[in-house]
């Protein structure tokens, strides 16, 4: 019997051996796998309490609250009456993109570095328009107002921005900035009524 305990002792001590090394080497493994796990728990901590989650705003996407506040899409840019007066007009077709904005005032427009949200490029039989906003610095409507004048532009506060207006035979221009955003339009031989005025009305609404 003493010989049969000896050898449960050295089967014991063996089959201890080769345990704790299997756990050590599964340690050894999962080493790479802790800053993993660590930021996995702080996501779901940061979730849970409201602060970076569906509740909250991101770190990032206060900087873009302009943007999302402004138009997304060409169609927002135009009340019903001026929509279906551009899609009425003969070969009238619409593009919707990033391009930056249209202007001869090239110059300029690199200096205010404006953040394009939206481009509407419109091409008709009539002729053809492009509408770009974005976002640009709060002073941007000094600079522009300051700047413009010697491209050509007649420049006046609107409603507490900058309009910037210029006409050249059929090229009719305008630039306007204030409280962060930006909208140029470029018409080229084609002139809808009240244009310029109306895609303002939609990137500034009146407010009450």
């Amino acid at each position: 019997m003493a010989r049969v305990g000896g050898r449960n002792a050295a089967f014991a001590w063996f089959v201890g051996i080769v345990s704790a090394a299997i756990i050590v080497t599964l340690l050894v493994l999962a080493i790479p796998m802790f800053p993993a796990a660590s930021q996995w728990l702080a996501q779901i901590g940061r979730t849970s309490d409201g602060s970076d989650g569906a509740g909250a705003p991101s770190p990032g996407a206060s900087s873009a609250s302009d943007a999302a506040s402004s138009p997304q899409g060409c169609r927002d840019l135009y009340n019903d009456a001026a929509w279906a007066v551009l899609r009425q007009t003969d070969g009238a077709v619409v593009t919707a993109s990033t391009d930056p904005p249209v202007s001869t005032a090239k110059d300029v427009v690199a200096a205010l570095q404006p953040a394009v949200v939206l481009t509407c490029r419109w091409t008709s039989d009539a002729g053809e328009i492009s509408t770009t906003v974005a976002t640009v610095p709060t002073d941007a409507g000094a600079i522009a107002a300051a700047s413009l004048p010697a491209k050509g532009f007649t420049c006046a506060d609107d409603d507490g921005r900058v309009r910037c207006e210029r006409t050249d035979g059929d090229l009719v221009e305008s630039i306007e900035a204030g409280g962060g955003r930006w909208l140029s339009t470029s018409q080229q031989a084609w002139h809808p009524s009240r244009y310029a005025e109306g895609v303002a009305d939609a990137v500034w609404p009146a407010e009450g």
